[in-house]
């Protein structure tokens, strides 16, 4: 027996039209190979879509995959995550699972987190991710000692940043420890995090996370290239499928003390990138010229496939530097959150971040406008307990 585990596929969450169809193609390609693999079932830890309400073409192709599951006898299990959940409680994955195309394994029976049990006698539960970690209250209210007694090859999905596992570039950012994970589980299927890792904990099982299946940045596809998932067996031999639909070509220029004619005819040197991703990133301050002067037009006769540039850190005399956050988008909304706390109003996080979501709904389509509007009064009363 063996299974695939993914996470973060984030489908059309790109804004860039070339790159948003390659979200789409990526998760086409991994159910593709499912299928070639024979997995026994398919695990999405969270962020299937990156957002909750879809648009009809990325929702029309995604159900067409998941049908090619379907068509193969292949479970598609699910948790909702960060970006794919909707404080309304309206996500394109109930419509997607009420058509059989894929299982929510996130049950609750008479108030416990209960199992779904595969044709495999695999056990599988999870508990979804919410922004800003406002899902750690579940961790601590859940039957965390039925679900170790549970006899059985187990698996626990969650979509969530653990202290013992972050990135470098988030290692400012709080998180929840994996001893708040329930025990005695054979593998804890992660997602949140886009990184590539796993590592077995004594008295646990194995933890992995297998990063996003397209990268979903500029600094992701600098550092990952390619996006992947995990194949894993019965005894939890974990190999990574890599999806490479394109080259990834990438150029860091100087341009401290330089010109902005100097950058440009940098720029002149970059030679065959036909057909590939090409990522500029200039750093440094000029010694004359802006940013601006720079003609980056001249790049369009290579015929990449598109063309990213970063020039967060590229400075001209004229202006000072500013600080930057970094991270994730949920992670550094709470940080700025809290370095603006008035410390006046109990759980004033919470409250705030709750508003966020709630302003962030999306009308239904064929909503009416009433309808919305009421909906989301509805959701700000709750916030506030009226």
């Amino acid at each position: 027996m063996k299974f695939a585990h993914m996470s973060d596929c984030h489908v059309g969450g790109w804004r860039e039209e070339r790159l948003k169809e390659l979200s789409i193609k990526a998760f086409e390609t991994a159910i593709n190979e499912c299928i070639k693999e024979n997995v026994a079932f398919v695990l999405i830890s969270g962020d299937l879509f990156n957002t909750s309400l879809p648009s009809i073409d990325i929702l029309k192709r995604t159900a067409q995959a998941l049908d090619k599951l379907r068509e193969h006898d292949i479970t598609c299990y699910v948790i909702p995550g960060s970006h794919d959940f909707s404080p309304s409680g309206k996500t394109m994955l109930d419509v997607l699972e009420k058509s059989g195309l894929l299982e929510n394994a996130m049950k609750f029976d008479n108030g416990k987190l209960g199992f779904t049990i595969d044709k495999t006698n695999t056990k599988i539960t999870g508990i979804y991710g919410l922004r800003a970690g406002l899902d750690r209250n579940l961790y601590k209210e859940i039957d965390k000692e039925n679900l170790a007694s549970e006899p059985g090859f187990k698996i626990f999905m969650f979509h969530a940043l653990l202290e013992e596992f972050k990135p470098k570039e988030l290692e400012n950012i709080s998180a929840q420890s994996y001893t708040d994970l329930p025990k005695n589980f054979n593998y804890y299927a992660g997602g949140h995090t886009h990184a590539v890792y796993n590592e077995f904990k004594q008295g646990y099982g194995l933890i992995a996370y297998p990063g996003p299946l397209f990268p979903n940045s500029f600094k992701e596809l600098e550092e990952l290239k390619n996006g992947g998932f995990f194949i894993v067996d019965e005894k939890l031999n974990i190999t990574r499928k890599e999806i490479k639909l394109k080259d990834v070509v990438y150029y860091l220029i100087n341009a401290q003390d330089k010109t902005s004619e100097q950058v440009e005819n940098e720029l002149r040197k970059i030679k065959d990138v036909k057909d590939k991703i090409l990522l500029i990133r200039i750093e440094g301050t000029l010694a004359s010229g802006k940013p601006s002067d720079i003609n980056f037009k001249i790049l369009e006769q290579l015929n990449a496939y598109i063309i990213l540039k970063n020039t967060s850190k590229l400075k001209s005399l004229e202006f000072k530097e500013f600080e930057v956050k970094a991270g994730e988008i949920e992670d550094v909304e709470l940080a700025i959150i809290k370095e603006h706390l008035s410390n006046k109003i109990k759980d004033e996080d919470k409250i705030i971040v709750n508003l966020m979501q709630a302003f962030n709904l999306e009308k239904d389509e064929g909503e009416r406008n009433i309808d919305f509007e009421s909906r989301l009064i509805k959701d700000i009363d709750k916030i506030f307990e009226l």
